[in-house]
């Protein structure tokens, strides 16, 4: 009967294992990453600084952290076959698809021989991300052959480069940065999880990274930013949102970007980014977005008792930075890729292999039938 309840509550509330990396929602603590709450970080640091602390285990010191950006920068080149993979990926695939037929294909030029190599692929794949999802989106969308590479010193910034053509903004450089500093871990999610499943049987690093992945691909786990910029362009007013989420309500409809599976009253990592957004919208002139996206957070608040999570917010965010819809989530990738790697390498270090067990609801013993006889 236990096992029937922990699968019909998809085992939320249920501890799964231990971990050093991150705390979400225990001990009075919203979100911590190794210790450090996520909110001052993301007043602080940056994100190349919070990788490194979740790869490493510490904060780096000013030389290590220049190093390690370094190290980052130089890892940004891709190889010629694997931008021959991505040239043949058709415009309308998945995005996400894309990042997993990307770090397959990676994992095939240079896979992680032994587990000796396992930081150095971390990085690899760290570096890696910006450049690959993008070399793609130019080419399938734009008949442009970018040169994955960059100067900027963080991710974000590189990212926002290689998609724009441009060195950004300042304030859309740092906006970046926070951005990823927030999804980049979140201890036993979904695709973490599934992770550390993976690294469980001592696979290689690629292939828990894809099967992470493949994992946050699905709509319950990520896509909610996607999803609730989806819906706030159907809206052209604040008025014109309260009627139609009115209406929404009415009907039952699931509004995405609010709720959590773990926070009970507040996603620590929403007033950050809803903070940053509401200072895009005013820099760029255009404050319809954020304006109803602050219209819908008060109407599920006043009437579900539903706070905004994180992707809410990161909707109205990336808009204001000129971020297409469909690559909201390949974002999600690019900062979840440190945490996952972290917990892969946590697994490694005092491996189990991960394999529940599960209530049988099936026929009873039965006697076989012969086919001709059926």
């Amino acid at each position: 009967m236990i096992a029937k309840t922990l699968s019909g509550a998809g085992l939320r509330g249920q501890s799964a294992g231990e971990t050093s990396i991150s705390t979400v929602g225990k001990e009075g603590a919203g979100l911590t990453y190794r210790g450090y709450d996520i909110e001052q970080l993301a007043t602080d640091s940056s994100f190349e600084e919070v990788s490194y602390l979740l790869l490493k285990g510490r904060l780096p010191s000013a030389d290590e952290l220049t190093e390690f950006q370094q190290r980052l920068i130089a890892l940004r080149t891709l190889p010629e076959p694997l931008k021959t993979v991505l040239e043949q990926i058709p415009a309308d695939t998945h995005p996400m698809d894309v990042l997993r037929t990307g770090t397959s294909m990676l994992g095939n030029l240079e896979p992680e021989r032994d587990f000796s190599m396992q930081q150095d692929t971390a990085e690899r794949l760290l570096a890696v991300m910006p450049g690959m999802i993008c070399y793609w989106y130019k080419f399938a969308h734009d008949q442009e052959r970018i040169n994955p590479v960059s100067d900027e010193l963080q991710l974000g910034a590189h990212f926002l480069y290689l998609l724009h053509g441009q060195k950004p903004m300042a304030m859309h450089a740092r906006v970046m940065d926070v951005s990823l500093m927030l999804y980049a871990e979140h201890e036993f999610n979904a695709s973490t999880f599934e992770a550390r499943v993976c690294a469980s049987t001592l696979s290689d690093m690629f292939s828990c990274v894809t099967s992470a992945i493949g994992t946050l691909r699905g709509p319950l786990h990520g896509g909610a930013n996607e999803a609730a910029m989806d819906m706030l362009n159907t809206f052209t007013s604040v008025a014109d949102a309260q009627n139609k989420l009115a209406k929404m309500l009415d009907n039952k409809e699931k509004i995405m970007g609010f709720g959590h599976a773990v926070y009970r009253s507040r996603d620590p990592r929403n007033a950050i980014i809803k903070s940053w957004a509401e200072k895009l919208a005013k820099e760029s002139g255009d404050t319809l977005i954020y304006d109803t996206s602050v219209a819908v957070e008060r109407i599920m608040w006043d009437k579900k008792n539903l706070f905004a999570n994180t992707d809410f917010f990161h909707a109205s965010a990336y808009h204001s930075m000129n971020i297409p819809t469909k690559l909201f989530t390949p974002l999600f990738v690019c900062a979840r890729v440190a945490g996952w790697c972290a917990h892969v390498m946590e697994q490694r270090e005092h491996n189990r292999i991960i394999r529940p067990c599960a209530d049988y609801v099936g026929a009873k013993p039965r006697d076989y039938v012969d086919v001709d006889e059926r």
